[in-house]
């Protein structure tokens, strides 16, 4: 089996309130020099056949009109090593 991630981040001009509660907390928690923090969203999907051409584009269709809000968000798919 292989699979693919697509992960899926609000658009830079978006403003992120979860991660501006992230980046808040974390130097009151003892985790100080961290400038900013995003937060966003990981799909792993594992394919039964091969990652080809035609089954990163329906990956590719299914992020756009299911898996990010392409007017606030932008995603990247990428292929990881063979799931086990």
């Amino acid at each position: 089996m292989a699979r693919v991630v697509v992960d899926v981040m609000l658009k830079p001009e978006i403003l992120d309130p979860q991660g501006q509660a992230v980046q808040r907390a974390l130097p009151r928690l003892g985790f100080a020099g961290i400038a900013d923090v995003r937060q966003g969203k990981r799909f792993e999907l594992e394919l039964e056949g091969p990652v080809d051409d035609a089954a990163l584009a329906r990956i590719r269709e299914a992020a756009e009109t299911f898996l990010a809000n392409t007017v606030i968000e932008d995603f990247v798919v990428r292929v990881e090593e063979e799931a086990k």
